[in-house]
């Protein structure tokens, strides 16, 4: 073996993040000259394949069904003659009457399967809402904009620039975009660094504070505007909602407006709220509680199931494990169980569990918010309590630093719990 190949036999493999960002498409009248086009494209080879489709019935022995068979015409065979029927009708370039024929026999593919299954009639497929994916060959990029070929030395560009990830990674690259009539789809692919990372957070989840551990001390940020946000917004849907029962449809595309209102502005915070965090915690391995909204309500009462309901745990966790991988870090889910009632010395759990949490057993006292972001941190860093152990000790700092340097920080040493506490706003 030669001394490339051997060197590139121990090279890592490439991992890819793919994102999607959707665009207001503000170049209608040249996108609909594209989409009424590839349309036409479109139902001319949809009606030249459906003559040809041969569609049988056969009876299952023993049983009073039939069993159906359905039959495209071979793409090898019929490609050259359909392509030259539809350059004869084509007003775009050529590229995109070998887009349709792809597309129809794609349609085709899929209302056959689920014909012979017996999920869809035996009439032929209908097209509703066309839109175009255009291949690589139709587009260029440059810089933050793409230039999409319609006809010969006619083009439509679409840009992203200065939007948020634009300005946040490099090194994005751009799929084959997807033009609807209101809307554009520009999927990135972005390679992930090769790294191992060089913090860690354990955040648990309440009502109006995300108390978190790092190793070192105890951070809490709060969430209270979130949470006022959302009780102020359903103050005003209640009411709405009783304007709505009265006044039908005009009262429906009232409340249709203010719940579009509510979860974008929720999402507007969130979206801030994480862009924060990560940039205040780069390359950091994130544990977060997987949690599940139906069981707690089972244990509530009113009270509670109200306040939990106007929580967003699990979406500042969806985009908080999305966008992680953007700055380089990792976002990984624990179970919750007994976090807030296990006492991270020993192992002893509590049957009941007051604001502040107490050991019997080796006299541990913390927090009880507090007590459940360690539990997730040693969670995280697999450091399970073992009851047959005394005692155990606390604010084990993980193994870090790159790959590629090797290991020349901490060795993974269990230490003592070193307490810090710091209140942090993110605005």
């Amino acid at each position: 073996m030669s001394k490339s190949l051997r060197l590139k036999s121990f090279q890592p493999e490439e991992e890819y993040v793919y994102l999607t960002y959707s665009l207001k498409n503000d170049k209608k009248e040249e996108s609909r000259v594209l989409l009424e086009n590839y349309r036409v494209l479109l139902q001319k080879a949809l009606d030249w394949l459906w003559e040809r489709v041969k569609v049988e019935r056969k009876e299952v022995k023993g049983k009073k069904a039939t069993k159906i068979k359905i039959t495209l015409p071979k793409k090898k065979e019929v490609y050259k003659a359909l392509r030259n029927e539809l350059e004869k009708i084509n007003k775009l370039a050529s590229h995109y009457v070998d887009k349709a024929i792809n597309d129809a026999y794609s349609i085709l593919g899929s209302w056959r399967r689920r014909a012979e299954k017996g999920q869809a009639s035996l009439r032929k497929p209908r097209l509703k809402k066309v839109y175009v994916r255009v291949k690589s060959t139709l587009r260029k990029v440059e810089g933050e904009s793409v230039r999409i070929t319609v006809r010969p030395y006619e083009y439509v560009t679409f840009s992203w620039s200065h939007k948020w990830f634009s300005r946040k990674v490099k090194g994005l690259e751009l799929g084959e975009p997807i033009i609807k009539e209101d809307r554009v789809h520009l999927p990135f692919r972005y390679k992930l660094p090769w790294f191992t990372p060089l913090d860690f957070l354990s955040i648990d989840s309440n009502l109006y504070t995300l108390d978190a551990y790092d190793g070192e001390k105890f951070i809490t940020f709060s969430i209270k505007e979130l949470y006022s946000l959302k009780f102020g917004m359903e103050l005003k849907r209640s009411k709405i909602q009783s304007f709505a029962s009265k006044h039908g449809r005009k009262g429906k595309v009232l409340l249709r407006k203010y719940s579009h209102r509510e979860r974008n502005r929720v999402l507007d915070y969130v979206h801030k709220f994480v862009n924060k965090l990560l940039g205040m915690y780069p390359l950091t391995m994130f544990a977060v509680e997987k949690l599940n909204k139906q069981s707690m309500f089972q244990d509530a009462d009113d009270k509670l199931s109200k306040k939990v309901s106007r929580t967003v745990w699990r979406t500042i966790h969806r985009v908080l494990k999305y966008k992680a991988l953007l700055y380089g870090s990792f976002v990984k889910e624990v179970n919750p169980h007994l976090t807030s009632k296990s006492c991270p010395r020993c192992g002893w759990v509590s049957r009941k569990v007051g604001r502040t949490f107490h050991c019997e057993r080796c006299g541990f006292t913390l927090d009880r918010q507090l007590n459940a972001s360690l539990n997730i941190y040693l969670k995280m860093c697999g450091f399970p309590h073992i009851r047959d152990i005394p005692r155990m000790w606390v604010g084990v700092i993980p193994l870090k630093g790159r790959r590629g340097n090797g290991f020349p920080r901490d060795s993974g040493e269990a230490q003592g719990l070193r307490i810090g506490y710091k209140f942090m706003k993110i605005q």
